[in-house]
């Protein structure tokens, strides 16, 4: 069972579907060490090689190694901007399928269904596809093209469920599912009609002869056409946790963030522009925050004509500052809000009309009457009246269908799970747990947090549970 269907769950039930990768004979990798490891043993596919020994020696822009080798063999020289073919070709081998479930809220995608659809990716739109069918030809056959070598979220989410039934997965997906707790349960303690169907399931991973003495217990609801709410409970030996990090967004903890005119999540911006409540005369609109989620706030403000004040607690020459690592060509958009927090605060006008940035402060409380109090980093203090307020600030992963918020999974179990200071403790080449057998972890929540590295986890967790279920070949 895969609790989320974002690009991580579509990834691994591909691979769990039969698909299969071997090395292309006669491709050339320009990595001449792992051309010369493929070379070894071309008949033996991916998943069934020794995954430790193939990724040594890899470098590249995430921290996992299995994530950069499974990106390499499928865009071989991405980094350098070059277009060399994957050096994979995939198999259909039905007879190592292993059946699995699903279960997303949304359509498959995840959260790329909850994101505004004109907005554009971060990475570049071939980043952005799955395995076996490039994502540029899936837009190409639309009659369309990359922006900037960009997609839109729209396009992304599309092509995320055409995947699904192209690849014929869609039978391992349950939609419109909210599951509200996973644990481990005494396989004694199963209905004996759940433990026969069980093991009725033809290549399922219980085998009558072995069975484990404890699973999980999945149990959570379905969305009905109706709205009504169906529970569930579902026994699995495995599960793979890809719930991604959108549920949750960050609040700050002041006074005041509860009130009606505070909000989380950008599609507030999106629906008081549709509603009228704010335009080019209302007081400014508060954006807190200096991450890219913030900035595509300020982007859509600026093109609605619509005043702005921009808050951060950073330096705006602070390395750590995403603006400060993006390319300036690849990313124009975000280069001129870089500019805009420069070039445009309070103590200096610029060029830039109904902006204002305030470098290097922090917000102390919201009032009724809808002023703001900000300080800066020398104690000073500063009110501002303001329309409506967005906090952008990230949002962490929902794990509350887990025993203590999965806490106890994190590599530091005394701190909430975060994506990129606290990711759950897996196995770098199965990404399994470390603190609890036969639950794994993909995507942001193990530190994954690009859609073309989430996919080197799914390889690891496909080889494990071949392994794991005698799938693998001689």
């Amino acid at each position: 069972v895969f609790s989320g269907n974002g690009p991580s769950g579509i990834c691994l039930s591909y691979l769990l579907s039969g698909y299969t990768p071997y090395f292309k004979r006669h491709s050339l990798h320009p990595h001449p060490i792992l051309q010369r490891k493929l070379e070894e043993a071309p008949e033996v596919s991916v998943l069934d090689q020794d995954l430790e020994y193939l990724s040594e020696g890899l470098e590249g822009r995430s921290q996992s190694p299995v994530a950069l080798l499974f990106d390499t063999l499928q865009r071989p020289d991405t980094d350098f901007g070059g277009t060399a073919e994957s050096v994979l070709t995939w198999w259909h081998e039905p007879d190592r399928a292993i059946p699995h479930l699903v279960l997303g809220r949304n359509a498959p995608g995840g959260a790329w269904h909850s994101i505004e659809g004109s907005m554009i990716t971060l990475s570049r739109g071939e980043w952005m596809g799955l395995p076996d069918l490039p994502f540029k030809e899936w837009l190409k056959q639309k009659r369309r093209g990359l922006r900037n070598n960009r997609a839109t979220a729209e396009d992304i989410a599309q092509y995320y469920q055409h995947y699904v039934m192209k690849k014929g997965l869609q039978k391992n997906f349950r939609c419109g599912t909210v599951v509200t707790s996973v644990r481990k349960v005494s396989a004694e303690s199963i209905p004996n009609h759940t433990q026969k169907d069980l093991q009725d399931d033809s290549g399922s991973l219980w085998n009558s002869n072995e069975k484990s003495t404890e699973v999980f217990q999945v149990d959570g609801f379905f969305k009905t056409m109706e709205g009504d709410k169906e529970p569930f409970s579902i026994y699995a030996e495995n599960v793979v946790l890809a719930t991604g990090t959108y549920d949750n967004p960050t609040w700050l903890g002041v006074k005041g963030e509860n009130l009606s005119y505070v909000h989380h999540q950008l599609s507030a911006l999106e629906e008081a522009v549709k509603n009228n409540s704010v335009g080019i005369m209302s007081d400014p609109v508060l954006i807190v925050g200096a991450g890219l989620t913030a900035a595509d706030a300020i982007l859509f403000a600026h093109h609605c004509n619509i005043p702005v004040i921009h808050v951060f607690r950073r330096r705006v020459t602070d390395p750590g500052l995403i603006f400060n690592q993006l390319p300036k060509m690849m990313y124009p958009e975000y280069h001129k809000v870089h500019q805009m927090m420069k070039e445009q605060t309070a103590a200096c006008a610029g060029p830039y009309e109904r902006y204002i940035s305030l470098p290097e402060h922090h917000v102390l409380s919201f009032g009724k009457d809808k002023k703001c109090i900000f300080q800066d980093k020398n104690g000073c203090q500063k009110a501002y009246k303001i329309s409506m307020a967005l906090v952008l600030t990230g949002s962490n992963p929902n794990l509350s269908f887990l025993p203590n918020d999965g806490i106890d999974l994190a590599v530091d179990s005394e701190q909430p799970v975060n994506p990129k200071r606290n990711p759950i403790d897996v196995d770098p080449f199965t990404y399994e747990c470390t603190q609890e057998k036969g639950l794994y972890a993909l995507g942001p929540l193990a530190g994954d947090n690009f859609v073309r590295f989430v996919q080197g986890g799914a390889l690891a967790v496909a080889s494990s549970l071949l392994k794991k279920a005698n799938k693998n070949p001689p």
